[in-house]
């Protein structure tokens, strides 16, 4: 319990004693000491304001940050001396999760166009940026009930840290600061990406950012400082990028690290270790697979939406564990490079925010000042810029999907099992909201690809008639109404993915009421019950799964009672484990508990630092020689190509 005590003792924000001061030097002291102030509390009346006892708290070696009435600094104490006299893991977790340790978090996501408005469907912008908005606004929901409870008055901050691109193609991706909607002390602070030759003012690739991030490291780590006027006290990396961001700048100022995965791309693509050198000039998988096996291990714990993520099922492998030992030939040999079974793997799935996406069966709050706008995107006879392709029976149910436009999340895949299905091309029609119609407007090099391969398909299948293609909507408010629009044609929404490391999309049209058909391969199976609340689909077997969407059509053609089952067992499954309140509350007692482990393990931990200080020195910094920098950076606008 020593370890506690010196934890305790040396707790400060800003110069100020929080829990504990100079008159309790022994365990002896602190558990005499606590239970006097119990039986001066139980005394009072529950709702007794902290202010009012405060000072014999103070006298008894107490500080602020025990709660902020009677009630409250009980339960703390009841907590502390259960620990000190019988320590339990799940009493201990819960006092960790309940000290006053996280005030100021910064979250790291680099690539893609992040920003609140006109950026999904971007290249490399989809499902992150939607998660780290929701989670910001959970947190600090979360942060300022949790400061409140604690009897402290400060203000809480979150700072997601991105990239400032200069041609930002009408989002806000050159604005500097931009204030989180919904939140009052949150925002997004951007950082260029530079050179010596200077500032990156073009979109690049998230498999090209590798030769950019040690001095976006160190620029980011500077502008946090200076914003918050001081380190903070978590900080999460997300996706590769992110999460190596993270490492330098925790491993650095001795802070917190937490990694979010969202989505490791070694299980995406097979074979890609052994492999390697046929992926590395488009992918440059050397590079990530080094910065995945230094994030991972320099984190102090990592989040994952799902179990499959850290070890996979009987029939797949996981995203960790699938870096627990490989090699990349002619390279190096990992031969321990991850342990699933280490304490810092937590899963905290998170949900959808239940102001956009609510049951469609909700109808006081049901946005029919969108209808319009819906109808026309889905049934006008027109072919624009924002749609191609008509539905010549609007009676139909419509099968909807709605993705990025690559190769993993198989889109052109789903409408070519509806294309090659006759019963499912009768039951209903498909809609597929993804990407752009024209290659020439992408840089993507998979998009442009799929881009292609769909108006193969429409060509060759003469899909005209029963398939709307949709670009990608940038408007979530109107893409939640759209959801629920489906919901009210009877249809389903179809999640293809050849992999999905979660699937917010999933939870979106669940939430919706809209029942769903997902990978089988990735986090949907563990979000659906199968037959229960949605169905699993196997993406590698397009035939079977295009008679299993064709088989509950049909079902409902017959008994449309099915439909609202299946919808209704959706949205039980969504209450019970997936909201953003439970993810905000899960993540924070995660925090405190790390936080303390972090600080009783430094010594234990120094020589694996050591020793990822020296791979990311000898190896990583020579592979990230080999991926060229972009051909547009200049400080004047001027393109040229950098050495």
């Amino acid at each position: 319990m020593q370890p506690l005590l010196d934890f305790l003792r040396a707790h400060k924000y800003q110069g100020q004693r929080l829990m504990l001061n100079e008159r309790i030097r022994s365990l002896t002291k602190l558990q005499s000491s606590l239970v006097k102030a119990e039986e001066n509390l139980s005394k009072l009346p529950k709702d007794t304001p902290y202010t009012e006892f405060e000072h014999r708290l103070q006298e008894m070696g107490l500080e602020k940050g025990w709660g902020d009435n009677a009630e409250h600094v009980l339960d703390m104490i009841h907590l502390l001396l259960e620990i000190l006299q019988a320590p339990d893991p799940s009493t201990l977790e819960t006092f960790l999760g309940r000290i006053p340790m996280v005030f100021h978090v910064v979250i790291l996501s680099p690539h893609g166009y992040f920003g609140q408005a006109n950026v999904l469907g971007m290249p490399d912008t989809g499902g992150q940026v939607v998660y780290i908005i929701d989670q910001v606004r959970a947190l600090e929901s979360e942060m300022l009930l949790k400061i409140k409870r604690q009897g402290l008055d400060i203000t809480p901050e979150i700072i997601v840290v991105t990239r400032l691109i200069p041609e930002a193609h009408g989002t806000t991706c050159n604005q500097r600061i931009e204030r989180i909607s919904g939140t009052k002390h949150s925002r997004i602070l951007r950082v260029p990406f530079r050179t010596e030759k200077g500032v990156l003012r073009h979109w690049v690739s998230r498999f090209d950012v590798w030769p950019y991030l040690e001095r976006f490291a160190e620029d980011a780590a500077n502008e946090i400082t200076a914003e918050l006027k001081g380190q903070p006290d978590l900080i999460i990396g997300n996706y590769s990028d992110g999460n190596l961001v993270a490492s330098l700048i925790a491993h650095k100022q001795g802070i917190t690290q937490c990694n979010i995965a969202h989505a490791l791309e070694k299980t995406k693509y097979p074979d890609s270790d052994i492999y390697w050198k046929r992926y590395e000039e488009k992918y440059h998988f050397s590079c990530q697979f080094t910065a995945d096996i230094i994030a991972m291990n320099t984190a102090d714990f990592i989040i994952t939406s799902t179990y499959q993520e850290i070890a996979g099922s009987k029939d797949t492998v996981g995203q960790y564990e699938s870096h627990s030992a490989f090699t990349l030939p002619g390279l190096y040999r990992v031969v321990h490079g991850i342990d699933v079974f280490d304490p810092k793997f937590n899963i905290v799935s998170p949900g959808a925010d239940l102001q956009i996406y609510f049951p469609y069966t909700e109808k006081q709050h049901r946005l029919t000042a969108l209808h319009g706008s819906i109808e026309e995107l889905l049934y006008s006879p027109e072919q624009t810029a924002e749609h191609i392709c008509v539905m010549n029976d609007h009676k139909k149910p419509i099968i909807f999907s709605m993705a990025r436009l690559d190769r993993v999340k198989n889109m052109t895949g789903l409408v070519e099992w509806f294309a090659k299905n006759k019963r499912l091309r009768e039951l209903v029609n498909l809609v597929v909201v993804a990407g752009d119609f024209d290659p020439s407007k992408s840089k993507d090099r998979e998009e442009v690809a799929e881009i292609e391969k769909m108006h193969r398909l429409i060509k060759e299948y003469n899909l005209n008639g029963q398939f709307r293609w949709i670009c990608s909507q940038k408007n979530r408010v109107r893409n939640g109404e759209l959801y629920r629009y489906i919901c009210d044609t009877r249809g389903a929404f179809i999640q293809p993915a050849l992999y999905e490391a979660f699937g917010l999309t999933v939870i979106e049209a669940m939430t919706c009421g809209l029942p769903t058909f997902a990978t089988c391969k990735g986090g949907p199976a563990e979000i659906i019950v199968d037959g229960v609340s949605g169905f699993h689909i196997d993406p590698y077997h397009g035939d079977s799964a295009s008679e299993r969407i064709a088989d509950f059509f049909g079902k409902c053609k017959t008994d449309p009672s099915y439909w609202d089952t299946i919808s209704n067992g959706g949205l039980h499954r969504i209450y019970e484990r997936y909201t953003w309140k439970i993810y905000a509350e899960r993540l924070m007692m995660l925090a405190g508990v790390y936080g303390f482990w972090k600080y009783v393990s430094k010594l234990e931990r120094r020589e694996s630092y050591r020793y990822l200080e020296m791979f990311y020195i000898l190896k990583y910094r020579n592979l990230v020689k080999t991926v060229p920098f972009s051909v547009e950076e200049s400080t004047d606008g001027i393109e040229e190509k950098s050495a």
